[in-house]
């Protein structure tokens, strides 16, 4: 469905120029898909990092990480 502003745009300027609505309308999407939208890239968010010394606990051992926080 085509928006009814729009529509009534397309409407106007076809009764305007003296041509069909399908012609404007036609017209109007063959610019638009001539010029793709740019699309803008986000800035990329700075992460904060820590230097926090060695690891206390070897986290690939299940065991020992259980210990350590049983013991919290």
């Amino acid at each position: 469905m085509i928006d009814d502003a729009l529509f009534r745009e397309l409407k106007r300027r076809a009764a305007a120029e003296s041509r069909t609505l399908s012609a404007v309308t036609q017209e109007a999407l063959r610019r638009g898909l001539a010029h793709p939208a740019r699309t803008r890239r986000t800035a990329r968010a700075k992460l904060v990092t820590f230097r926090m010394g060695r690891p206390l606990v070897d986290l690939s051992d299940r065991n020992q990480l259980l210990d350590v926080l049983d013991r919290s």
